[in-house]
């Protein structure tokens, strides 16, 4: 199975890829053991969790319908993504062309026992599904600003320097790349730690280190004129399964966000996250994000956490605060000359 370049390395961080060699972890199928138990009889989920992956978010349209790879193929898929990215090494050994070397980028060990070709399940495509009428696509770019209206909602860019909130999210500072809700694969800090409690879960995640405190007692969300970046979350327990409905977004995110491109505005977004754990040892993680006045139907996707051995440690992001100041003055200087 051939994957073009243009699927490898298309909208920034829609692909993740690992080092220098990649181990496909590919495992039997889940069995219906019955998972082990907590002190409070829920299914014990707590620890450190991986979603590094190399499972592109949308299916690249060459694939079609075609919604699981072969084990073949998958090995086939993580073998072009290490001769691409070897053959980046060639071209830049020494890193020095680009913003961080590859010393720091966290971009997975392979499918696991995921072997979907994309995380995106529904629409049958794979794909994102076109935008409601009045929705935005709002875009932005690694080489100079977009004008835009604001609030910019991507992640990296900037849709001018008049001031800071003309700037990306992630680039303040303000919400991490991966970390949604929906949690996605991206570049590094793909890992989370999920606490569980009798009548709360807390799932902290590295990037941006935020904590979402998830209530399990059935009380009601909050008043929907109180929004927040993370929204407003509640959560039950449907058998084994942790079910997490999150709503009350601020409109300043996007419904679906990736590093240089925002679909439409959270306000009236309502998620869905489900966490199973399946008979290999992964986390299953299923989301759905429901937004008519966004997208012209939902979108679900599913992708496989693995347990990490290593903990999570806080990310102080600092780089878009610090540097702030000398861009906007930058662009003072500019526009004086």
């Amino acid at each position: 199975m051939r994957w073009p370049d243009r699927y490898l390395y298309g909208l920034a961080f829609l692909t993740a890829f690992s080092g220098a060699t990649l181990t496909l972890s590919v495992l039997a199928a889940p069995d219906a053991a019955t998972p082990a138990r907590n002190q409070f009889g829920q299914p014990d989920m707590q620890g450190f969790w991986s979603f590094a992956s190399v499972t592109p978010l949308q299916r690249p349209e060459h694939l079609a319908d075609k919604e699981f790879m072969t084990v073949q193929e998958a090995r086939e898929f993580e073998q072009s993504i290490v001769t691409a990215r070897q053959a980046r090494f060639e071209r830049e050994p020494d890193g020095l062309n680009i913003g961080y070397n590859d010393f720091w980028d966290e971009w997975g060990d392979g499918v696991g026992d995921n072997l979907r070709t994309s995380i995106i399940v529904s629409p049958a495509n794979g794909r994102i599904p076109p935008l409601s009428e009045g929705a935005v696509l709002q875009r932005s770019s690694a080489n100079g600003d977009v004008p835009s209206q604001r609030p910019a909602r991507f992640l990296l860019g900037g849709i001018s320097k008049d001031g800071p909130e003309d700037r990306g999210l992630s680039e303040r500072c303000l919400v991490g790349f991966n970390t949604g809700p929906p949690m996605l694969p991206s570049k590094y800090n793909n890992n989370m730690q999920l606490l569980q409690f009798s009548d709360h879960v807390v799932i902290v995640t590295e990037m941006i280190h935020d904590a979402r405190i998830i209530p399990l007692d059935g009380r009601p969300h909050a008043d929907p004129a109180i929004t927040q970046w993370g929204g407003n979350a509640r959560g039950h327990w449907q058998g084994d399964t942790l079910v997490v409905h999150t709503r009350n977004f601020t409109d300043k995110i996007a419904s679906l966000s990736q590093p240089y491109a925002a679909w439409g505005s959270a306000e009236n977004m309502q998620l869905e996250e489900r966490f199973t754990l399946n008979g290999n040892g992964s986390l299953v993680y299923e989301f759905t994000i429901n937004d008519p006045a966004t997208f012209v139907e939902p979108i679900k996707g599913i992708l496989h956490m693995r347990p990490s051995p290593d903990r999570i440690y806080e990310y102080a992001c600092h780089e878009g605060n610090y540097a702030l100041p000398g861009i906007l003055a930058g662009a003072r200087q500019a526009e004086t000359r």
